[in-house]
């Protein structure tokens, strides 16, 4: 789960991809990183760390030219935490390429291989997201005639993109003298839209991983990226787009409905925000139609991604909605902060209860999900600390018991809480009194009813089924592997940054 942003305007982009990237941090806390482009020249700083240290007022000024990429980085397991991870990532044959992706290559060992034995190409990190760029620009020099490239030319190493690369990618990249490039994956696992603003000088545009960009910084949303389709925009600001897949559906990851998005973004047509509330009115269905005996006095939102749920249900049961605990909003989310024991410290500065509003009360606490199981327990904790009589517990999103491999840092069975555990056992580690879990049709339905258009979700965390049909029983035990043998060093947050000014020829 990274943001990704592109960008071909008639102005300077250092600042909207600045202000873009910060709309989008949510997504990705632990590296940042522009690159613009110049003419043949592209222009790139990143580092490890938040948009707004990574980035001072000398690296901007450097940051030169009308369009550019930006990406935020939010690392899976067994990732390194250090500059050489952080993206844009760059090749300079057989043209000038950086790229951003969001998402995760379930073949990117296949393809590693291939790149160095076959391809003749080099890889200097373990990010799949590399591999990636490395793929497009094998496949754009293998399509080229003279070296001179055309929409049709570049659609065409898309199409061999496609057929090479397994698993979830959101991609934008920009091709140096030519434009920008942006594509998804033939499943539309992982969110990408574009939009336009119409300036007098010419049309401008904008792709990136939600629309809450798009809306703060002046652009019109068009539409979503089609899965398998990509889109070109020239430097002159001419639009081209083509389906470069030959098989081809959408079905989006669901839990950028139930967590990963911001409330008031639009995924394929789905508010997000109108998702969750039906999230909360179907949790409350079910807790009238079988849990009925819970004496619940007061409903609180776990801040800040279950708040619309946690509304909507207390309005549907008739309780009181109550804000219970206060965020320290200089904390990062801490579902995706690499390592446990960093996840556990930031739940207890992040949260803090307060005891009027729980005091002698029976209290529905709502999350959005449960996946370790290391934030609800601190959380249920905290309100027993604060002196709730009786805490229920009640969960978005149905139990998390399978890997993500998809992008999401979900990587191994016995991380999860959920894994061979019934309700009532999770309801127990936790510390609660009463547990509640969403239904997975519930949850479908509830995204589905806001658009009729999308019906088909990758659920693969909640139920095991992996839709690109490539995910083994001996490739989840590799990535466990990994996982367990990675070494500490993984989770140290480095602060060393990259200024790099590469100048690409014709």
């Amino acid at each position: 789960m990274c943001g990704i942003l592109g960008i071909v305007a008639q102005s300077p982009v250092n600042q909207l991809l600045y202000d873009g990237l910060l709309m989008l941090q949510h997504r990705g806390q632990d590296a940042s990183g522009i690159v613009t482009a110049q003419g043949n020249t592209f222009h790139m700083h990143k580092g490890c760390g938040l948009v707004r240290d990574v980035f001072r007022t000398r690296n901007m000024r450097v940051l030169n030219g009308n369009m550019g990429i930006g990406h935020v980085r939010y690392p899976t397991a067994g990732s390194v935490s250090s500059p050489a991870e952080a993206q844009p990532f760059y090749v300079n044959s057989p043209f000038g390429i950086v790229l951003g992706h969001n998402g995760n290559l379930t073949n990117a060992g296949q393809l590693s291989e291939e790149l160095f034995k076959a391809d003749l190409r080099h890889v200097n990190t373990n990010s799949d997201s590399e591999v990636l760029l490395n793929v497009l620009a094998h496949e754009l020099q293998a399509t080229t005639r003279n070296y001179q490239l055309d929409p049709e030319t570049i659609f065409a190493a898309v199409s061999g993109v496609h057929r090479r690369c397994r698993g979830a990618y959101a991609v934008v990249a920009m091709i140096a003298g030519y434009g920008l490039l942006a594509f998804r994956d033939p499943y539309g696992i992982r969110p990408l839209v574009f939009g336009i603003n119409e300036n007098e000088l010419g049309d401008e545009y904008l792709i990136a991983s939600e629309s809450a960009s798009l809306d703060s910084l002046g652009f019109k949303l068009i539409r979503d990226v089609a899965p398998g389709e990509a889109i070109f925009i020239d430097e002159g600001g001419n639009f081209y787009n083509k389906q470069c897949a030959t098989e081809y559906s959408l079905n989006p990851c669901i839990f950028e409905y139930v967590y990963l998005a911001r409330p008031d973004s639009v995924i394929d047509g789905v508010s997000v925000y109108e998702a969750r509330l039906n999230m909360g009115e179907f949790l409350a269905e079910k807790i009238i139609k079988s849990m009925h005996h819970l004496d619940i006095d007061v409903v609180f939102p776990i801040p800040d991604s279950s708040r619309p749920s946690a509304l909507q249900l207390a309005n549907r049961l008739g309780v009181n909605f109550r804000e219970g605990f206060v965020k320290n909003r200089y904390v990062g989310r801490t579902f995706i902060m690499p390592g446990q024991q960093q996840r556990r410290k930031s739940v207890r500065q992040k949260l803090n209860a307060m005891s009027v509003e729980f005091r002698g009360k029976n209290v529905l606490l709502v999350d959005d999900s449960i996946v370790r199981g290391t934030t609800s327990r601190e959380i249920v904790q905290m309100a027993r600390e604060a002196g709730a009589k009786k805490i229920f517990f009640a969960s978005a999103a149905p139990p998390v018991r399978y890997p993500n491999v998809y992008g999401i840092d979900m990587p191994t069975r016995r991380e999860l809480i959920a894994t061979d555990r019934s309700t009532e056992e999770i309801c127990k580690e936790i510390g609660a009194d009463y547990l509640i879990f969403q239904d997975l049709d519930a949850l479908n339905e509830a995204v589905s009813k806001v658009s009729l258009s999308v019906k088909d979700f990758e659920t693969s965390c909640f139920d095991g089924n992996y839709i690109t049909g490539d995910v083994t029983s001996d490739y989840l035990r590799a990535i466990e592997l990994q996982r367990n043998t990675s070494s500490p060093s993984v989770h140290l947050r480095s602060t060393t940054q990259l200024d790099l000014s590469l100048v690409v020829s014709d």
